[in-house]
């Protein structure tokens, strides 16, 4: 749940024929006030609008489309515990800033935080989670290569040179969500149904 930045922006100018979804609030949102950047022939580069929704601003530049902060990728999951919840909300907001590399860590150290809190012991090496959450049924029948995809990705990331690319962050943060539903979102719903 985003908080509504309090106050006006001063000097605005109305905006229209713009919409996009906010990146802070995740509302497909219409603008109707903002800023923009021009040069001495009165040509446009770049927007900033006030999302009406949470009150705050996004750049979009023009040329490109390119949009600060960007859209998370993925939703929101109930029922998460706190700590997993803050790491994957973490994961998804590097992907918006396009740090595929530290989205992919993210979703590593994910592993190892949810094999915890579902019992492993801490001070293990990733490849004991992965076997543990297999070991105890926390990932889907065939699941397994994924999850160590994203182990190796996060070895990857942490031991050699090149970065991540945006697809293999994307997909490995797919499959994290995914995972997370199965592991928290859908036994918690059961749990609420009961009650």
């Amino acid at each position: 749940m985003t908080i509504k930045l309090d106050g006006s922006w001063q000097n605005t100018i109305n905006t229209s024929g713009i919409s996009f979804k906010c990146g802070y609030c995740g509302s497909n949102t219409a603008p109707v006030k903002g800023y923009f950047s021009a040069n001495f022939n009165a040509q446009k580069f770049g927007h900033i609008y006030i999302c009406p929704n949470c009150n705050k601003p996004t750049f979009i530049y023009k040329q490109t489309g390119e949009q600060i902060p960007g859209i998370f990728i993925g939703d929101e999951i109930e029922h998460l515990p706190e700590n997993i919840e803050q790491l994957y909300n973490e994961a998804r907001r590097c992907l918006s800033v396009n740090a595929s590399t530290s989205t992919v860590l993210s979703c590593r150290k994910l592993l190892m935080n949810i094999s915890v809190t579902k019992g492993a012991e801490e001070g293990k090496s990733f490849a004991f989670y992965v076997s543990y959450l297999e070991d105890n049924h926390f990932i889907p029948p065939g699941s397994k290569e994924w999850v160590d995809h994203i182990r190796k990705k996060g070895n990857e990331a942490t031991h050699e040179i090149p970065s991540i690319d945006k697809a293999d962050a994307i997909e490995l943060l797919e499959f994290t969500e995914m995972l997370l539903r199965f592991v928290y979102e859908m036994p918690g719903k059961m749990i609420k149904h009961r009650s």
